[in-house]
Order: C-alpha cells, then structure tokens, then sequence
C-alpha cells in the first residue's frame, strides 16, 4: 500500500463515502475534497464536508498509518493547524494540532472495493518490468493516450521553460542572447551540450554581433573560445583563425578559463565540435535578426529554410585541421534541423508568447505534429509495447516525459493511463 493510492481514492471518491464516519463514529458527509497539492504542507486544500452536525471548510491530510502524523511531526507544524479531517488506511492512533485538539480521522480500510484494490496491487506487482503497465499498455484507447500525450507534452514544455526563464535573468532579458545559447547547447548535442553552452556565456551577445558580419571572426570567436586553436599545425586556415581571435581577445578583453573543453570521443565526424561551430556561425552571419525571423516564421517550410547552414569552405574538405578529404558539403540535415525546432525554437516561442500575453499553442502543436518521432530506446520501447505509439514529434516528446516524470517514478496514479488501467476503463 503506498500513500498516493490514498490520494487517488480521496481525490476521486473511489470508496465508499455513503457510509463514511469518523473513527469515533460521527457520519462524514464529503462535499468537496479539495484541491490536490503536490508541494509541501497538506495533501489537500480547500476542502469542505459535514461532520456529525457541523459543517467545516479547510485542508485534509492523508497518512497509511495515523501514527504517520507524529513521525513526520506534523503535531509542531503550523502549516498543519487548519487540518479538519486526517483520512488514513490504518488508524493506529489519534492525532492532535499544535493546540493539543483532536483531529477526526477516516479510516478506508473497510470502505474500498476488494476488485480496485486487486487493480491497483496488479499496477505495482511486476518491480522488474519496464513500466508498470506494460502488460495493459496496448489496450489503452486512443482518445486517452493522445489527450494524455498533449497534455505531457505541454508540461514538458513548462519544464523547458524553467531554463529558459533562467537564462533570461542571467542575460538581463535578453532574449536573442537566450536564443544563441539554447542553439548553441542545441548544436552540441547530448555529449557537448554544456560544453557549448559555456562557450556561449563566456563573452556578451554584443561581441557576436560585432564579430557576425565577419564570417571568419566569428569562426575564431567560437573556436577560441571553445580551445579549439591550441594546435600547432602548419595551416593556413588554422593561422588565419589564430590571428583574429588574438584580434578580438584583445578587443573584447576575451577569457575562455572555465569554459568546458569540447570532446570528440564517439562522436560522427559530422557532429565534431568544429563543424557543428562552424555551422552555428554561418547562420550568425547570414542572418541579422534572427530572433525576430525565428519568432516570426509561420510555417514548418521557413523555419527549414531558417536553419539552412552549410560550414565555411575549408571544412567541405575537412574534419579536423590536419587531414583533408574529398569535397564535401556539408550542411545541416534535415534530423538535426527537427532537434533544433524540439529543443530550442518551438520552446522559446511558447515562453515568447507567453510573455507577450499571447497563446500560440495550437501553432506550434501543429508544428510538432509535423515532425517525424524522434528515434531512441524510450521511444522504441513504447512502439513495441503498442504500435503507433508514436508518430510525430510532439507524441515521441509526450512519451519522453512520460517515461521520465511517471513511470520511472512509480507516479501512476498521477497518470491518465494509470488512472484508466485502475479503474478499467481504457
């Protein structure tokens, strides 16, 4: 038995409240049972019920055994004194405020149906699967597992936002400087991220924009930076890049201690750190307002051609420094362009709009409908367990977050599907 069990047959009444009573006997007429709160303090707000003759308003506290009260010791906690009923599975003992007067208790031992609890003992019984309800997953309704996916799907978004809104404070609310470095951790990738990430906070947005017109300043600024010119190399490339980023460190007054040395170790050559920087300036370069570009883009065809980039000359016949290869564009592919709109433009116009007092949701739903699911084991592993699980990308994001904040968790009774699967009715 598991105190969120609890929380699901108060929150939704699953037990039966006609003959509710206090432990000492007083008939509980249940009215309203709050508002469900998932921070500190009580396990529900606001809630109202008659007890005996006597109608209260106030929170409700929920515990396996009553005695569950003192061991979190509640009996000293003010956030406690306005709690007007404690429901519990087991009560063991009474309870009291900080007043020293006695709580009434509920015990649902006696008043839940054998069935929901063999359902719910069913959810939890197989710790070695790889989510609870793997064995009923497939039998989940459609209607239930998409509306279940948008709303995820839109809290993963909020999630996004908290970092967003943190690099926003950083940079004093600068919001094209928050958009370079979201696709900067965005071109590094899962391996590189952070690494770029600091590459792009170790000098002010302004210092771009002064270098951006010059495609090979802005190369040097990246690259010396991210030390990545620390090579001695008879290249006239490499000399070139040496010689302007000793230009701007001088200007600009650059320092690049603590900045987190990108690897390689792995990696495809065509996400080697120096490609994937080389590409960020070349959008730099072409474009002077991209923020404005980006926000304002109104279909899935010009974000495209948007994030159109392709590295300088030298690396079309490069990967690193010192061993040429046969001429090769190389440009952004389509696959990463999908990661970038995932994790960089569709979340900084969702908190652009929201900042603006505007809704964009459907939009931006619409976009991520049109991107294909993303491919990893997460994803395959939810395909195996029921075929078209996922089909864009807004789903494939979804189930991300599903895996993550649910079932990793055991939080299924805070899951629509697990919800569903409780009550059979898929």
């Amino acid at each position: 038995m598991r105190e969120d069990f609890l929380h699901y047959l108060w929150k939704y009444k699953k037990f039966d409240f006609t003959h509710a009573e206090t432990t000492q006997g007083e008939k509980i007429l249940l009215i309203d049972s709050g508002t469900h709160n998932f921070n500190s303090g009580p396990d529900f707000f606001n809630a109202k019920l008659k007890i005996g003759d006597q109608l209260w308003a106030g929170n409700v506290e929920l515990h396996i055994k009553a005695s569950d009260w003192y061991f979190h010791q509640h009996e000293t906690d003010r956030n406690y004194d306005n709690v007007i009923l404690h429901v519990v599975w087991e009560d063991d003992v009474p309870v009291s405020r900080r007043n020293k007067t006695t709580i009434p208790a509920l015990s649902l031992k006696k008043l839940v149906d054998e069935k929901l609890i063999d359902e719910y003992q069913r959810l939890f019984a197989s710790p070695s699967t790889w989510i609870n309800c793997e064995h009923s997953f497939s039998a989940v309704s459609d209607f239930t597992l998409r509306h279940w996916q948008e709303r995820i799907y839109l809290e993963r978004l909020e999630e996004k936002a908290n970092l967003i809104q943190q690099l926003l404070k950083q940079s004093e609310n600068n919001w094209e400087a928050v958009l370079f470095q979201l696709l900067a951790k965005n071109f590094g990738l899962n391996l590189n991220g952070d690494a770029f990430l600091s590459v792009a906070q170790s000098f002010g947005f302004s210092v771009l924009q002064k270098s951006a017109p010059n495609n090979l300043q802005l190369e040097a600024l990246f690259f010396g930076q991210a030390g990545l010119l620390d090579k001695n190399i008879n290249n006239k490339y490499l000399k070139e890049l040496k010689t302007e980023y000793k230009y701007l460190k001088h200007k600009f007054k650059l320092s690049n201690t603590g900045v987190t040395r990108p690897k390689y170790f792995r990696l495809r050559p065509d996400n080697f750190p120096n490609i994937r920087f080389s590409q960020l300036a070349s959008l730099y370069t072409k474009h002077k307002y991209y923020f404005s570009e980006l926000m304002n883009a109104n279909s899935i065809t010009l974000i495209y051609k948007l994030l159109d980039a392709e590295t300088a000359t030298f690396w079309k016949t490069h990967y690193t420094f010192n061993k040429p290869h046969k001429e090769r564009v190389k440009k952004l592919p389509e696959n990463f362009k999908d990661l970038v709109i995932i994790n960089t433009i569709i979340p900084l116009r969702f908190c652009f709009a929201k900042a603006r007092g505007m809704d964009e949701t459907e939009f931006l739903f619409s976009i991520m409908e049109q991107l294909a699911s993303e491919e990893n084991k997460i994803i395959k592993g939810f395909n195996n367990l029921r075929p078209n699980t996922t089909v864009n990308a807004l789903q494939s994001q979804a189930m991300l977050q599903l895996k993550s904040r649910y079932c990793d968790k055991n939080n299924c009774l805070q899951c629509a599907i697990g919800v569903k699967l409780l009550q059979g009715n898929m």
